[in-house]
């Protein structure tokens, strides 16, 4: 009697998950951790058994160390590339830290760790470790092995073309390989002292986690597929709803012909396998004859027809019991809900942000031609408001990217112009680049993925201002008395927000993603007069987490409007004071996470710790008052009311906290988004 389907499949995915030799193993990790817990550690010899990034303590640089910002890698015309490190990325940067972009000493007098020093020398397995086969890039069949459990997005992109464009650039695609999230994730590991745990990893990269790839491994030596973050199995290889799970969710292992899980059942799968001689399809791997590889069948699971698969990512809570990820809950309970709306509509759809139906294109290619009948097609670029500070070599994914590995891209200088035309007609025998960009094709190959992937980077832009602006209405200013000489001028603008689906802004509130008001008045003459939501010299905002507002250098905005949700600790004891990390700082020596001795139902809050929301709900709206100084109104004539909404995923001043690198803080500052823009004329009597 054949086997069934079922068996098959049972029978492939027993095959493909047995352990190879060089698979990631925890045993030898657990082995040294016994042997040593029969004596005390402290804290710092702690982090170093964990093998995070630390930066040497011992190294120091000179007290006027103050590099360029964005240019602190720009080696000398007739020696490139070989005699600065690579500052591109923190995945591959120094972590300058201080309390400005340009890395200098911080305030309180303590020293600025050595630029030149790489802050993953103490990352990845150790020689010991080494000696147990557990560093999965020194096998070659490594990547196979992985690719047979957990196929890649590139492996897909052969019969969904359309789909891999989308979510190449998208806010999944971005998950795992985003330099902010490396960061974050390191500091809550080192700041907690590993009791964090896998918490950040399980919904930023999936595979990474089921793989129980350690925290200690840098993403760049990890496999393609972990790099991809939110990948294609992550949604359409989980055949169980885990609900409210903290991002903790299994994906069925399985090769490329292992079925998948989709909103509408397989029929079009069903009749390719159907017609696999004709069409020419392989449908198991021992196939070695020309064809198209593709799944043997297509499932359907209702999740994915609804929110309900948003929600182990997007309402997730770290202990002590904050909750980092709130969409969920306030999508459940707003007008979209009630109207049947799903997450899918908004951010799925046709039009960003809005929920008016889908395209309908063909969902497969066979053999570079569409397959079956034209359908409903949801897009995968995930309409949002994130957008990219990567190197562009490491993402957008590209599928030619591959020839380099993610340590070469971050030494190929794109801002330089390596590779174009312009420079390389520049390019003389005394210069000397790092390996492989030491030749002029390989120069050029790269530059064609670097223009494409900034060419996508501008669709993700324009598309997540269009996002924002969809759910964002300014109206104003509103005046009570006409504005007259020598009097203070009083007006505001009501911000609303017209989006039925969440609370504007939303999101991961652990990055504390700012959406502010910039006003600022001009008079007859063309000379700025006044500003409201104006920023450092560091790029923060002015108020109470500001270096040069606490310094006196710039005075407080007293009038910010700005929608931003904080933490608050008291630190034990003490006032409500804001925080940058979700950490109840304690006043033991580890600060570890641990649940509350008192039940947050009691409190409503976890103990120590609770969160401050500013945003507007959902067809709801606040009101921003301002006060112009009369000294300021000294002229007759027309002045002009400028105004604009701004938004960016991350305070600058977290940035700082975490170990940013002044690269990473200089692109977050450039991709800041301007939101609905304008001007208006008032006459001053």
């Amino acid at each position: 009697m054949d086997p069934t389907g079922d068996e098959l499949n049972q029978e492939t995915t027993q095959r493909s998950w047995r352990l190879p030799a060089a698979a990631w193993r925890l045993e030898p990790f657990a082995a040294r951790a016994a042997q040593r817990q029969s004596r005390p550690v402290t804290a710092e010899q702690l982090r170093a058994q964990l093998r995070l990034a630390t930066t040497p303590q011992h190294v120091s640089v000179a007290k006027n160390f103050q590099p360029a910002i964005g240019h602190q890698n720009v080696a000398s015309p007739h020696h490139v590339g070989e005699t600065s490190r690579p500052t591109d990325d923190v995945l591959e940067a120094d972590l300058l830290g201080g309390s400005s972009l340009g890395g200098e000493d911080d305030l309180l007098g303590g020293e600025v760790s050595d630029p030149l020093t790489d802050p993953l020398m103490n990352l990845g397995p150790s020689s010991e470790a080494s000696d147990h086969g557990v560093e999965l890039a020194d096998d070659p069949h490594a990547n196979l092995w992985t690719e047979n459990c957990y196929p890649s997005a590139e492996s897909c992109r052969a019969c969904h073309p359309v789909q891999y464009e989308q979510w190449r650039a998208s806010g999944h695609a971005y998950a795992s390989v985003s330099p902010m999230f490396q960061r974050f994730d390191q500091a809550m590991t080192e700041y907690t002292e590993g009791t964090v745990g896998s918490f950040c990893v399980r919904c930023h990269s999936p595979v990474q986690t089921q793989l129980k790839i350690p925290r200690s491994t840098s993403i760049l030596d990890a496999p393609p597929v972990v790099r991809e973050g939110v990948t294609c199995i992550a949604c359409h290889r989980i055949n169980e709803h885990y609900w409210r799970s903290n991002g903790d969710r299994r994906i069925v292992p399985g090769d490329l012909h292992a079925p998948v899980y989709g909103g509408s059942g397989g029929a079009g799968v069903a009749r390719a396998v159907a017609n696999a001689d004709s069409l020419k399809l392989k449908l198991n791997s021992d196939d070695t004859s020309p064809g198209q590889a593709i799944h043997r069948e297509g499932r359907f699971f209702l999740p994915l027809t609804n929110s309900d698969v948003c929600v182990s990512c997007h309402q997730v809570a770290v202990h002590p019991g904050i909750w980092l990820e709130v969409v969920h809950a306030q999508y459940r309970s707003g007008p979209a809900a009630e109207r049947g709306i799903t997450c899918q509509q908004c951010h799925m759809g046709a039009v960003p942000g809005k929920p008016l139906g889908y395209e309908l294109n063909h969902v497969a290619s066979l053999n570079d031609k569409p397959w079956g009948e034209k359908r409903k097609q949801s897009n995968h670029q995930f309409w949002g408001p994130g957008f990219s500070i990567a190197h562009p070599g490491l993402f957008p994914h590209h599928p030619k990217a591959d020839r380099y590995t993610p340590r070469e891209w971050l030494k190929f200088d794109y801002r330089a112009g390596w590779g174009t035309e312009a420079f390389e007609r520049t390019v003389d025998a005394t210069m000397v680049f790092p390996a492989p960009w030491d030749t002029p094709d390989d120069r050029r190959d790269a530059r064609k993925i670097i223009d494409a992937n900034l060419a996508k980077l501008q669709q993700k832009r324009s598309a997540a201002t269009q996002t924002m602006e969809a759910a964002l209405k300014i109206e104003g200013p509103l005046m009570r008395h006409a504005p007259q000489v020598g009097q203070p001028f009083r007006f505001s603008y009501r911000i609303h927000n017209v989006s039925e689906g969440h609370n504007l802004p939303t999101g991961s509130l652990g990055a504390q993603p700012q959406l502010w008001l910039n006003v600022a008045l001009i008079d007859p003459d063309g000379r700025r007069v006044w500003e409201s939501g104006y920023l450092d010299r560091h790029g923060d905002l002015a108020d109470m987490n500001s270096v040069d507002v606490a310094t006196g250098c710039v005075p407080r905005d007293a009038d910010l409007f700005n929608l931003q949700t904080k933490f608050l600790i008291n630190n034990v004891r003490g006032t409500d004071r804001e925080a940058a990390l979700p950490l109840n700082f304690s006043l033991d020596q580890l600060v570890f996470l641990r649940p509350g001795a008192i039940p947050v139902s009691v409190l409503n809050h976890p103990p120590l710790i609770r969160m401050e929301a500013h945003s507007i709900p959902p067809c709801d709206s606040r009101t921003a008052h301002y006060t112009v100084p009369a000294s300021v109104i000294r002229k007759r004539g027309t002045y002009r009311l400028s105004v604009r909404m701004r938004s960016r995923t991350e305070p600058i001043y977290f940035m700082r906290q975490i170990e940013s690198t002044p690269d990473m803080i200089q692109r977050m500052l450039g991709n800041t988004l301007d939101l609905h823009p304008q001007s208006h004329s008032i006459r001053v009597r």
